[in-house]
């Protein structure tokens, strides 16, 4: 294809590393103001500037953590979280992927409102098994609780995962501030996740140090470990990495616009792979970061020199780190194989 943005536009996809939080639709978030008559402040300019980062602002942990502080004032209704879920499935069909696991933060979907969090899990189960099923593609789900929150509403949140394994959540995620918050006294909760069918995937070597990708494989038993970019500090810890044959949730511009690299340019994918780790590409959060995983493709084959034949062996590898079981897995594989011609 002449336009390189049609080439990754075309190729099939996987993504195992987006927040539905972080998928609202601008438009969206307008309308539900106006409907429910949500005030958000004026001193700050436009609503795109409290939830979407914006080039002027710093790129900081902080700023981007903020802004899902104006974001969790949106969910006021069942119908408000079914619509936000079925249109973050729909916006990864257009962009062709075919592989989705969406993870959602049952605590923050159900405190605008207290709404229980069981109802809260059954109306994003429902509707995204609903547009999946409309929209010809592949959706899993993954429950995410945060480290600064207590681990009652994590134990809570996994009991109800738990429960929801055959409506389509598959797994348990730990994100949030790794830098002020440990991983340790989750130990207990993501032990009885996986000892009751749940796969685990834990944000760790974003914001903090390798030290913490290290926990996250030898204390909590992570299957994958969110971003981990860190940890090329520490060559003990990517020994470690290679050994258990750890994928990598990879995400290249958050990482720059949070703070964590200066540059698009340093970002270490292309060193995490020559180091012989498996890294799978995702976007995030592409409404706050206003981007798609075809734009992830594009800059990192274009800016940062990656062949088309690794960027298909990174959506492989997404395919083979799937939360799927493994016939469903195998299957998805073989297809992706075929089209992507590896």
């Amino acid at each position: 294809m002449d336009n390189p943005t049609d080439f990754y536009k075309s190729l099939p996809k996987v993504e195992l590393h987006r927040h539905l939080e972080g998928s609202l639709r601008l438009r969206t978030m307008l309308e539900i103001a106006r409907s429910s008559g949500i005030m958000v402040p004026v001193s700050t300019g436009p609503l795109s500037s409290l939830v979407q980062v914006q080039t002027s602002e710093l790129h900081t942990y902080q700023n981007f953590l903020a802004k899902f502080n104006t974001l969790r004032m949106f969910y006021r209704s069942p119908e408000v979280i079914h619509r936000v879920t079925r249109e973050a499935v729909e916006d990864a069909a257009n962009d062709n992927v075919r592989y989705l696991e969406l993870r959602f933060t049952p605590v923050a979907l159900s405190r605008a409102e207290r709404f229980p969090m069981g109802d809260v899990m059954d109306w994003v189960c429902d509707s995204a098994d609903k547009a999946a099923r409309e929209f010809g593609l592949i959706v899993r789900l993954i429950a995410s609780v945060n480290r600064h929150e207590s681990v009652e509403l994590a134990e809570q949140v996994a009991w109800l995962a738990a429960d929801r394994t055959g409506h389509g959540i598959v797994g348990l995620d730990l994100a949030g501030n790794e830098t002020e918050f440990s991983a340790v006294p989750f130990l207990g909760v993501f032990r009885e996740a996986h000892l009751s069918g749940l796969k685990l995937t834990v944000h760790a070597g974003e914001w903090g140090g390798a030290a913490n990708v290290r926990e996250a494989l030898e204390m909590l038993k992570a299957d994958r470990i969110g971003h981990g970019v860190r940890m090329m500090e520490d060559l003990n810890t990517v020994a470690l990495a290679c050994e258990c044959g750890t994928v990598f949730e990879v995400c290249v511009t958050s990482n720059y616009q949070t703070g964590v690299v200066q540059s698009l340019q340093e970002h270490p994918i292309m060193k995490m792979l020559k180091a012989g780790l498996k890294v799978t590409i995702g976007t995030d959060d592409p409404s706050i970061l206003r981007i798609t995983l075809t734009d992830e493709y594009h800059h990192i084959c274009e800016d940062l020199g990656m062949e088309h034949k690794v960027l298909k062996e990174c959506i492989l590898a997404g395919a083979k780190a799937s939360f799927l079981p493994e016939a469903e897995r195998d299957q998805l594989v073989m297809q992706l194989r075929k089209e992507l011609v590896l």
